[in-house]
């Protein structure tokens, strides 16, 4: 029973009711991940999926990446961002959140275009994962040769 309890109690905390109604929505893309991003005016907290952004993202790396956005247009602790995000790993699903972000910002202050888009964050990133071809083991790499 106690064990239930403590199940049920952090899957409560875990879903966390978050009001964005009068909120901006964007959505970023990057390898085969896509967001959902709504923006709003805040105090600066980020949730991705119903979980604060550092319980989700745990490599600082990534962390870093979700924030630049909001760094370089130097507005960290104005925003609050609720992001839905699906497909593709953990840097892909950052790159998204981040593109997202930035397409959000620029609607509630479109002068930001020219920093953000000088810093390469308002164009989504077409690099995907090339297909493996017949006759080789990856995309381009030949199986091991063998003389004899």
């Amino acid at each position: 029973m106690t064990m239930e309890n403590t199940n049920l109690q952090n899957n409560k905390l875990n879903n966390i009711k978050l009001d964005f109604k009068d909120s901006k929505y964007a959505t970023g893309k990057r390898k085969n991940a896509i967001a959902r991003i709504w923006l709003k005016k805040g105090s600066g907290k980020i949730y991705v999926n119903g979980k604060n952004m550092i319980d989700y993202f745990t490599r600082s790396n990534h962390q870093l990446q979700l924030l630049r956005p909001l760094e370089i247009s130097q507005r960290i602790s104005e925003y609050d961002a609720r992001c839905n995000v699906s497909g593709g790993g953990l840097s892909g699903q950052a790159g998204a959140i981040t593109h997202g972000l930035s397409k959000a910002l620029l609607q509630y202050e479109p002068d930001l275009k020219s920093v953000l888009k000088k810093e390469k964050l308002t164009t989504r990133d077409s690099r995907i994962v090339e297909r493996k071809k017949y006759g080789r083991r990856k995309a381009r790499r030949s199986f091991q040769f063998s003389k004899r």
